[in-house]
């Protein structure tokens, strides 16, 4: 079993389940079910939702609640047969299932969810369902390869974010439940054959900018003098997108961030 102390960047769980049918109960939502997602800072574009089970206590009806109301979260009409038997399959107390929606074009930024990091609280189940070639979601940098039907527990209080370059929207059913011995027994189990994350396109493309101002002399000074890091950023995808190497300034920040933690990294010896 895996312990609480080595719970796993990510794991596919041992569960499918029927897309054809999932697909068909997305269609057949009014387009009035969906709601504008809350957080407003964290993306570009279209990003909405669904609830299907929500926290009494929810301030929002996407909310994930608190996590310190014990009462057994609320059905909502669009709750109905094939995702009641969907969620009987998690044998974990859910807090809370939401379909959330990205359109095509857009992006959630990177953030990191913290409660779901607490070792007694909830964890966060993502169950694809509809998704294609232009989507990744990125967990500390590295694609999450979720094909529609699979179950991935994700460990969000790590850096993530997802791009939608394709022409579809992405839909996922999105579980947060309590932490249980059921779950460490799925994870053990889906450890054996999840399969590896994968560097991000515009990670790939960061990478070779990075390459690129190493040895051009034009793009470091062009870099060089900037003290704001949000200057630099904006100026670092600008002139990437001048050489026709697409990232985003989210993968600038991360490079910030890892080159910062290596120099205390190094003062700590």
């Amino acid at each position: 079993m895996v312990s609480e102390s080595r719970l796993p960047a990510c794991a596919r769980l041992p569960l499918r389940f029927a897309t054809p049918a999932l697909e068909a109960a997305v269609a057949a939502l009014p387009a009035g079910a969906w709601v504008t997602h809350f957080n407003t800072a964290y993306h570009t574009g279209g990003w909405s939702g669904v609830s299907l089970l929500a926290p009494q206590e929810a301030p929002h009806a996407l909310s994930a609640g608190q996590g310190s109301d014990t009462r057994p979260p609320s059905a909502t009409r669009w709750h109905g047969l094939l995702w009641q038997e969907l969620l009987q399959s998690i044998d974990m107390p859910i807090r809370c299932a939401r379909l959330l929606r990205l359109e095509a074009g857009s992006r959630i930024r990177e953030h990191c969810d913290p409660d779901l990091g607490d070792p007694e609280g909830d964890v966060r189940l993502h169950v694809p369902i509809l998704s294609g070639p232009g989507v990744e979601f990125l967990l500390e940098g590295q694609v999450v390869p979720m094909a529609p039907g699979e179950c991935w527990f994700l460990d969000l209080a790590r850096p993530h974010r997802v791009e939608n370059v394709g022409e579809q929207a992405r839909v996922h059913l999105v579980i947060d439940a309590r932490r249980n011995d059921w779950l460490r027994r799925q994870i053990a189990t889906g450890l054996a054959d999840t399969p590896a994350s994968r560097p991000a396109r515009s990670t790939l493309a960061f990478a070779e900018f990075r390459r690129q101002v190493a040895s051009r002399a034009d793009l470091a000074a062009a870099l060089r003098d900037l003290q704001d890091p949000r200057d630099f950023c904006e100026r670092a995808v600008t002139l990437g997108a001048g050489l026709g190497l697409c990232f985003q300034d989210d993968d600038v920040r991360a490079a910030m961030r890892r080159g910062r933690q290596a120099w205390l990294d190094q003062r700590s010896y």
